[in-house]
């Protein structure tokens, strides 16, 4: 018999959080019953164990032709549950097919903190063509190009953000720049103790902090008197 009513399907910070896992690193069996979820980071792993309440173990498995077991993963079923991620945009091979995810607005920072743990990159760098102009941006991606779409409408109508898509390798990014960034790494991280990858945090929190001292150095050189020039007149 397959096994029913695992998974308590009520809307929360953290079920939204694992809803945004599962949408970047989950695959829905073909079995119409169960759900595996797959990560190089074991926190990732750990914290859908703690926002579905599962008791099934974390195990090791390995990718495509690859022997060493360096992904961390665990499985679970419930076919309640999976009728359920049917209904609000996620099937089976979902990576292309997928549009859109039905996610109360009143949750949806903390799915989109479980998308960006899962599928999300952010990275920083120094703009060569501007003198003293430090960067960095915030990026989803995702195979389907209808879904980072969606995603892109949804952000700029909840926070206000512009957001562009471009093609990458094999997927499409949602990049955000510096202050949009910046919006939503706020939005995302608004209680100390949600659910997160303390790794990306981290990065974040220290560019952001660079970014800040950057600033300040800059004013501190604006207030600087500048230095009198000798001036000496022609005879």
């Amino acid at each position: 018999m397959n096994p029913l009513n695992k998974i308590k399907i009520s809307w929360s910070p953290k079920f939204a959080y694992a809803i945004g896992l599962i949408t970047s690193d989950g695959c829905l069996s073909s079995d119409r019953s169960h759900i595996i979820f797959k990560s190089i980071d074991k926190e990732l792993v750990e914290n859908i164990k703690i926002a579905l309440l599962l008791k099934n173990k974390i195990g090791r498995s390995a990718r495509g032709g690859e022997k060493i077991k360096k992904y961390f993963n665990i499985q679970f079923g419930d076919r309640v549950f999976y009728q359920f991620l049917n209904k609000i945009g996620l099937k089976s091979a979902k990576s292309k097919t997928i549009k859109k995810v039905k996610v109360p607005d009143k949750f949806f920072v903390d799915f989109l903190r479980g998308l960006f743990d899962g599928d999300g990159t952010f990275y920083s760098f120094w703009d060569k063509r501007w003198p003293n102009s430090f960067v960095f941006q915030m990026s989803f991606a995702s195979a389907s190009l209808d879904f980072l779409k969606w995603l892109k409408f949804k952000l700029t109508t909840l926070y206000r953000v512009k957001g562009f898509i471009c093609k990458g390798k094999g997927v499409f990014n949602l990049r955000y720049v510096k202050g949009d960034s910046k919006k939503l790494f706020s939005q995302m991280y608004y209680n100390k103790n949600s659910l997160i990858l303390l790794r990306k945090y981290v990065k974040i929190k220290n560019v952001l902090l660079e970014d800040e001292i950057i600033k300040q150095k800059r004013l501190i050189n604006l207030k600087k008197p500048k230095k009198n020039l000798l001036v000496i007149s022609p005879r």
